[in-house]
């Protein structure tokens, strides 16, 4: 085999190897810098993952609807567990945070309440939460809860002051009551009286938005 024309031919095709990677290189398209939509995680437990109903009919699909329709590039991103107390939501908040969410709407509580759980520790709990959103740079929207007397008036009582005393203390924007407007009202909601049926989250969400939005024009991310 001729050697020159070994090393001719290695040398071209060098040649041409270099050149497409200077051609991809330059003229290869690249995403915009800040060109990701902002995100907005949903985070709580079953009455934000959904339970019983299928999921374009739970609160975050529904939101994420609205906000398209309002001109706002936000994703939301559902971050619902069933079943999940606020120690569970401090166990995996931080993983969340992988999202690097714009704002964080807070959901939990409910489970604590249900099952009769210190309200010291769930306070300390939604605390933690609260200061792990705010030191990555997301505004958080608490959302209130209220539960059935069902261990006495005193822990009913100081179980719905918690969220009110945490927003006052961080200055946060408080949904006063979750499911205001659903809780108990046989069409919509589930045999429960809790979970919200489809036409129970499109109450739900109106409430969201209201004070979501607010919150959203606050932001340094606007309108697209």
């Amino acid at each position: 085999m001729n050697i020159r024309y070994v090393l001719t031919t290695r040398k071209n095709f060098n040649t041409i190897v270099l050149f497409l990677v200077w051609a991809l290189f330059f003229f290869t398209p690249t995403a915009p810098v800040g060109g990701s939509s902002p995100v907005i995680l949903a985070f709580g437990n079953s009455l934000t993952a959904g339970f019983g109903v299928p999921n374009a009919q739970s609160y975050p699909p529904r939101l994420q609807k609205i906000i398209t329709e309002n001109g706002y590039p936000h994703k939301v991103i559902n971050g619902g567990v069933s079943g999940d107390t606020t120690a569970g939501g401090v166990r995996r908040i931080k993983w969340l945070m992988k999202h690097d969410p714009e704002i964080v709407i807070l959901e939990l509580g409910a489970n604590d309440g249900l099952r009769g759980l210190s309200l010291e520790e769930m306070e300390s709990n939604l605390e933690q939460i609260i200061d792990i959103c705010k030191e990555s740079g997301a505004k958080v929207l608490l959302t209130g809860m209220r539960i059935p007397p069902n261990y006495g008036e005193e822990y009913t009582v100081e179980f719905e002051k918690t969220f009110i005393r945490l927003a006052e203390k961080h200055k946060l924007p408080l949904v006063p009551f979750f499911l205001e407007g659903v809780a108990g009202i046989r069409e919509h909601t589930q045999p429960d009286g809790i979970h919200p049926l489809g036409s129970g989250y499109e109450i739900v969400v109106q409430t969201i938005w209201k004070y979501l939005k607010p919150l959203m024009d606050l932001g340094s991310k606007t309108k697209a």
